[in-house]
């Protein structure tokens, strides 16, 4: 699709789309109930770093209409956080105006095990993460602008790291929410066991020594 360009979608005919969908909660053959407008666009998966021109021109474009409804319509992105300055700080102060959340899947802390991981250097990722809790975080604590995961890969992803992750959150600010996820093998990492249980317990217990809202994701996943 990438190599062809096609189909394209432009900004505004997927901001079209927002204003026009609706998701229908119930449908039988016998009754229909109220059918319930779309309120947020979550961008992620693989990342929205590789197209952010695009997913913030959709982003101002869906306000704008929504603004006109007089509705609330928040904008969500989930990312590794390898963004562009510029990029960071828009998504983020759509985030910030809408009512939306900007969720950073923090890999490592070691820049080395990021490089091992990923191929490439965490420190961008550090630096955005950063920039953005500085910034915007204290502007509203009611409903967090952003938050955090680590995928708990084991043999690599330990107490260790949990630790100097979440350490580094706190520094920030020990209010914004973390998140630690179970391990799946899959992929090119299908040789690997599922998280274990224990070492879910024991990242939990270090990351609630510096954070205040921590939780344990893909509970059903620990072996």
């Amino acid at each position: 699709m990438a190599a062809k360009l096609n189909p394209v979608m432009s900004a505004e005919s997927l901001a079209a789309k927002v204003d026009s969908s609706v998701s229908r909660i119930y449908h039988h053959r016998y009754e229909k109930r109220p059918t319930k407008k779309i309120s947020c666009i979550c961008f992620f998966g693989g990342d929205p770093s590789s197209q952010m021109p695009h997913a913030l021109k959709t982003s101002e474009l869906t306000l704008e209409i929504a603004k006109k409804q007089k509705r609330l319509f928040r904008i969500c992105w989930e990312t590794n956080g390898y963004w562009k300055k510029e990029f960071a700080l828009k998504a983020a102060k759509l985030s910030l105006t809408s009512g939306g959340n900007i969720k950073f899947d923090l890999k490592t802390w070691d820049d080395n095990l990021s490089k091992v991981l990923c191929g490439v250097s965490n420190k961008p990722i550090l630096e955005s993460f950063k920039m953005i809790g500085e910034g915007f975080f204290r502007k509203r604590y009611e409903l967090p602008v952003l938050t955090a995961s680590t995928l708990l890969v084991p043999g690599y992803v330990d107490v260790e790291e949990v630790g100097n992750l979440a350490r580094f959150i706190a520094e920030l600010d020990s209010a914004i929410p973390y998140t630690l996820l179970a391990f799946y093998p899959h992929y090119v990492m299908n040789d690997l066991p599922t998280t274990r249980r224990e070492q879910a317990n024991q990242c939990y217990k270090v990351a609630t020594k510096h954070l205040e809202n921590v939780r344990i994701g893909n509970i059903h996943l620990l072996s």
